[in-house]
């Protein structure tokens, strides 16, 4: 049952954030920041299925143990494309509140992606071990957290000081998905009921995406 219901969840999320994202980048009428955003969907869409495909092969086939590589390397992408997802996320808070220079934060956004991804990359990660060690899963996400805490501090503000209905919750989407996710990192394998918790975090991805989404059908004037 788990299996079944697993993949099923995972298949509509996927084909919902990628055809999401498609749609966006084919109907924002020019508008870069919708257009930033359609691909945002697809980078975390098509990021998160190297992981979720071969974990709904495992879960409907002979289980997870016998593809312990191939989830790794699921990991390490999804990891990458993850941060990806953020940068993307910062240029979409530049370009909606129209924010010029600031050298410091574009330098500090590249500088937190950059250290999560290097340390994504590492050997001691051990990516292909069903034994990696929890404490490198910790190092590599302190970068990843402080980054999304950037993220979550400048829509929060800009949103509220701007008036912004459409993005007013976005910030909270990302709060949610952070709150969902640090405590599979530090406790999922201890405890694997806890690794539920990717659902609700994976919900609030969803909601971050029919946020830019809405706001792309009202702004361009595709609302009947």
């Amino acid at each position: 049952m788990q299996a079944v219901m697993e993949t099923l969840f995972d298949t509509v999320y996927l084909i919902s954030v990628i055809t999401i994202g498609i749609v966006m980048i084919r109907r924002c009428k020019g508008e870069r920041q919708f257009r930033l955003f359609g691909c945002m969907a697809v980078v975390l869409g098509a990021g998160d299925a190297f992981h979720l495909v071969p974990r709904a092969l495992a879960l409907c086939t002979t289980g997870l143990e016998h593809y312990t590589a191939a989830l790794g390397i699921g990991k390490l992408i999804t990891s990458v494309t993850m941060t990806i997802f953020y940068v993307l996320l910062y240029y979409v808070w530049r370009l909606r509140y129209q924010v010029q220079g600031r050298k410091g934060l574009t330098a500090a956004v590249y500088g937190l992606a950059g250290l999560r991804i290097l340390l994504c990359l590492l050997p001691q990660n051990q990516w292909l071990s069903a034994e990696a060690p929890l404490s490198w899963g910790i190092y590599r996400n302190i970068p990843f957290a402080l980054l999304g805490l950037l993220v979550i501090l400048l829509f929060y503000r800009s949103a509220k000081e701007q008036k912004d209905r459409a993005f007013r919750w976005m910030w909270l989407t990302i709060v949610l998905s952070f709150g969902f996710y640090i405590p599979v990192v530090l406790w999922a394998d201890a405890v694997p009921m806890i690794g539920m918790l990717m659902i609700p975090k994976t919900c609030a991805y969803v909601w971050t995406v029919l946020i830019g989404y809405s706001a792309m059908k009202r702004e361009c004037g595709q609302e009947k």
